[in-house]
């Protein structure tokens, strides 16, 4: 274990006196800082940062038209592909049980209900034009074999589906034929797309998992048809830890994580919350506000809360502030608390565009469970404040009420001269 106070961090007892006053002005001090929705609009106000060229940019000022907007039902295809050389040991029904309904329901309580993934599953064998081996099935694929392996699977699937009927492909191979390796799993984006039944496809969910899977992997390859970026860190020889960047917090760091709630940024950009659940904080000085656990759901007939604060740090880069709790998809969340991260809007897929803000560099936790135990502490608890070393900003937790959300004050430096 690490020690338990960095310098200059956490603070956990200058809160507690005044965690009373805090929480009676929360509902006053909020009001008014807000920032705009990210549906298609033409600017998402002064916190929202511009999309930029970068391969998944989280810029969300507006939506790329590229790809389909999860805000309403979207029909998914799951084709299940068999091959020459292998005999399949298990069924399309079990194969498609190991994703559905887990991956719809993952993303309905993630959207709050607001987004219904409706998968269509097939109940036979696809047989493909060649062997398993032939198409040299790995991670980092040839692109002529990729090509191939697609085209040669939309011709034979194509005699039983109608692909214009749906908004996402997926290409479950037999996990148990000898050319399928289970870490080639990913989203192929097509420069050149595929068309048929008067239909351009222009990425496929490429599956070639074991059975039973990795947790969440759906998700997470689900998550980039969505546009969203990969989070975890790949060591450029493959060795040496992956999820550096953010640890167990969001699906798209790792399947594995145990806190796999899309980031509040992210369900921002998707169109998941509204400008009213987004504080936006401008400006040198203190303000105070109310944080709804990120992954809580709405009570019944009611509206979704304050879910996420964004502080602008520059023209491409914000410090995104949201409470995490031990509900919904954070149900094996290892710890709770005010969670901070960086949003860089021109960082692509893979290059870190959030990093989590450790605000416990000294600690670790749940190291028997936690994909990255040095991230697993890093959101803030009651009483604590931590100051963000690259801008000053200081982030103070004074209270959490009985019906769970967390009273919350950010403070901005003056600009230095």
């Amino acid at each position: 274990m690490r020690g338990q106070q960095p310098p200059g961090g956490v603070d956990r007892a200058r809160l507690r006196a005044s965690a009373a006053a805090f929480t009676s002005l929360v509902a006053l001090a909020a009001t008014g800082l807000v920032a705009g929705p990210a549906v298609g609009a033409p600017s998402g106000g002064p916190c929202a940062l511009p999309r930029t060229a970068a391969h998944h940019s989280l810029g969300l000022d507006t939506w790329n038209r590229a790809y389909p907007q999860p805000v309403r039902s979207l029909d998914a295809v799951m084709i299940f592909l068999a091959f020459p050389d292998s005999t399949p040991l298990t069924t399309p029904a079990e194969l498609a049980a190991d994703h559905f309904p887990g991956t719809s329901d993952f993303f309905r309580s993630a959207s709050y209900g607001r987004f219904a993934l409706r998968p269509h599953t097939g109940t036979e064998w696809t047989t493909m034009p060649q062997d398993s081996t032939a198409y040299a099935i790995r991670r980092d694929w040839d692109a002529a074999k990729r090509t191939a392996y697609l085209r040669d699977a939309v011709a034979a699937a194509d005699k039983k589906v109608d692909f214009s009927r749906f908004d996402v492909v997926y290409l479950v191979a037999d996990p148990d034929a000898p050319g399928v390796d289970s870490d080639a799993t990913k989203v192929v984006n097509l420069e050149h797309p595929i068309r048929v039944d008067g239909k351009e496809i222009k990425r496929v969910v490429t599956v070639f998992e074991r059975h039973p899977p990795d947790r969440n992997v759906l998700a997470h390859e689900t998550g980039h048809v969505f546009d969203l970026p990969d989070l975890y860190h790949r060591p450029m020889d493959g060795k040496g830890d992956w999820d550096t960047h953010v640890g167990d917090w969001d699906v798209m760091g790792s399947q594995f994580g145990l806190a796999p709630e899309p980031f509040g940024w992210h369900k921002w950009k998707l169109g998941w919350l509204e400008r009213s659940q987004v504080t936006c904080v401008q400006g040198p000085g203190a303000r105070l506000f109310s944080l709804e656990p990120l992954a809580a759901q709405p009570v019944a007939g009611g509206t979704v809360g304050n879910r996420l604060a964004v502080v602008r740090t520059g023209p491409g880069t914000v410090l995104a502030i949201e409470a995490r709790g031990s509900t919904g998809n954070d149900r094996d969340t290892c710890t709770e608390g005010v969670l901070i991260y960086r949003v860089r809007n021109e960082a692509a897929s893979g290059e870190g565009p959030i990093e989590v803000v450790d605000t416990h560099p000294r600690t670790e936790a749940c190291w028997d469970r936690s994909v990255y135990p040095p991230l697993a502490d890093a959101p803030l608890r009651v009483g604590e404040t931590f100051t963000v070393p690259e801008d000053g900003t200081r982030v103070e937790v004074a209270d959490r009420t009985p019906a769970g959300a967390w009273t919350v004050k950010v403070t901005v430096p003056e600009p230095s001269l």
